[in-house]
């Protein structure tokens, strides 16, 4: 499976993305705008809260092609964050933290963030600086080849939290929506997380796993999961980990593509509509999170970056001119897609947010 850019695929341009997320109902009614149901709760416009997070994509090469990539990620993607970029990300934290404006968590995400050659020297950092790193790992990267073997070891050494995807504890449901063989690699690698100490209690080092649903449907409970994932794992694999992050599928990208390919794109949108939950959009990550693309644009989140949505014109919109305050300022950019983090219980790359 390649890539929607490397075939060439009408929806890897963003600008058709949003087009598409414009789209009726099939009766020719307009969904309502995703600005009209915040004004109604009185959060509009939106604004950040206090700035805690950087969500730093260092690249979107990664050794997995997921049907549901909200990235559109995969071997034959070439953009990398360089070693300079990243600098200019330390630097930037550096002149928070002399500001008395510090960023405690870096988060870093990808592609596989582990395939950026400068990946571990950019966590070496971080750490050294205090920071807690969060690393968005696919796990089957760890058995990809020799040179990731010792990740477990690499993140134990520096802290890190290790935030993992695994979509069913099924290898069915799973190998289904990552490809043949991802479940039995990605079992392997938690086991090899845990031997280190990775989700054993008392050892203080963070292993969480991440869920979102398969198909066109919203995810059950975050909690009732969580238990059934963690009787599933310990009892056939003898597998522990400290939380489950249940993460609704954003109508963008790959998943656009099988919404709209399979006929369930107005139904899903519809769903989301619906399902629109004032608390959750008041807890939306959008608001303490501030997004960092490869190449050092910025962005409101993760999903924004990937439809090209950079910060709202007079904020500062490239890492070079971080500016804590300036940024505190700015109005949260919006568009139909932000749906996704406000139904039902809420959604965000912690979890559900309500």
């Amino acid at each position: 499976m390649k890539s929607l850019k490397r075939q060439d695929h009408s929806l890897s341009d963003s600008f058709l993305q949003l087009e598409v997320l414009q789209a009726r109902r099939p009766d020719g009614r307009a969904f309502p705008r995703f600005e009209e149901k915040l004004e109604s709760i009185g959060l509009f416009p939106l604004r950040p809260t206090q700035l805690e997070i950087f969500q730093v994509n260092v690249g979107k090469m990664c050794n997995q092609v997921c049907k549901h990539c909200h990235v559109d990620a995969g071997p034959d993607r070439k953009e990398i964050m360089t070693r300079e970029t990243m600098q200019l990300c330390l630097d930037a934290l550096d002149r928070a933290d002399a500001a008395g404006q510090s960023v405690h968590t870096v988060d870093l995400t990808g592609g596989a963030p582990e395939m950026n050659p400068h990946f571990r020297w950019f966590v070496q950092e971080l750490h050294q600086r205090g920071k807690h790193v969060m690393v968005r790992c696919n796990l089957t990267i760890i058995l990809a080849n020799p040179t990731y073997h010792d990740l477990p070891q690499f993140y134990k050494a520096h802290g890190v939290e290790v935030v993992s995807s695994l979509p069913h504890f099924s290898a069915r449901r799973t190998d289904a929506q990552r490809g043949d063989g991802v479940f039995e690699k990605s079992i392997r690698a938690l086991q090899m997380l845990n031997a280190v100490g990775y989700g054993i209690d008392g050892s203080g080092l963070q292993l969480q796993l991440v869920y979102n649903p398969s198909g066109a449907f919203l995810p059950g409970a975050q909690a009732g999961l969580e238990r059934e994932f963690r009787q599933q794992l310990q009892r056939q694999f003898g597998i522990h980990f400290n939380s489950l992050y249940v993460i609704t599928n954003l109508p963008i990208s790959r998943f656009l593509d099988f919404l709209v390919q399979s006929g369930n794109y107005e139904a899903y949108m519809e769903k989301l509509v619906n399902s629109f939950n004032p608390a959750a959009a008041a807890n939306v990550m959008c608001r303490n999170t501030i997004s960092v693309g490869w190449d050092g644009q910025l962005y409101d989140c993760d999903f924004n970056q990937m439809l090209d949505l950079p910060v709202a014109e007079g904020a500062p919109r490239h890492i070079r001119d971080f500016d804590v305050t300036a940024l505190q300022q700015r109005a949260i950019v919006l568009n139909q897609h932000c749906y996704g983090c406000t139904a039902g219980a809420g959604s965000s790359c912690g979890g559900q947010t309500a």
